[in-house]
C-alpha cells in the first residue's frame, strides 16, 4: 500500500523535517498540534493541521487515543510519531496496529525488546551485532 497522507504526531524541528521529506515524496501531511502550536512553523508548513488539545503535552501529544482518532478523522494512511512522546511507547504502536493504522516506526515487540536492557543485548548478540563485554 502506498502512503498518501500521514499524521505527524510531534512538533518542532522533527515535525518540520518530516513535513519536508513528505513534500519531496509527494505525501500529504496532517500535523497534530496542541493549541499552543497551532501557529508554529510546522503548522504553517503542513498541508493540514488538526488540534489535539491544550498546550500541556500530557493533555495533547501524549494521548495515544487522541492521536489515532485524529489520524482516522483526517483519513491519514499512517502515523509518524517522530521521536520522544509516543514514539517509544509499545502501547501506541499496538493501538495503531489494532486500528489498522500504519505506524511509521518499530513494532511494539521491538519497542518492548529495546526497553529491556537484557533483552536488547540478547537480541543484538543474536543478530551478531558487536556488544561491549560485561553485564548491562
Amino acid at each position: 500500500m502506498r502512503i498518501k497522507r500521514i499524521l505527524i504526531a510531534n512538533r518542532g524541528e522533527i515535525a518540520v523535517r518530516i513535513i519536508r521529506t513528505c513534500r519531496e515524496l509527494g505525501i500529504e501531511t496532517v500535523l497534530a498540534a496542541s493549541q499552543a502550536d497551532s501557529d508554529s512553523l510546522p503548522a504553517r508548513l503542513a498541508d493540514r493541521t488538526i488540534c489535539i488539545g491544550p498546550a500541556q503535552a500530557s493533555q495533547s501529544y501524549l494521548k495515544a487515543e487522541t492521536m489515532v482518532h485524529a489520524a482516522m478523522a483526517s483519513r491519514a494512511d499512517a502515523i509518524h510519531p517522530g521521536y520522544g512522546f509516543l514514539a517509544e511507547r509499545a502501547a501506541f504502536a499496538r493501538l495503531c496496529e489494532r486500528e489498522k493504522m500504519i505506524f511509521i516506526g518499530p513494532t511494539a515487540e521491538q519497542i518492548d525488546a529495546v526497553g529491556d536492557k537484557l533483552c536488547a543485548r540478547e537480541k543484538a548478540e543474536a543478530a551478531r551485532v558487536p556488544v561491549v563485554p560485561g553485564e548491562p
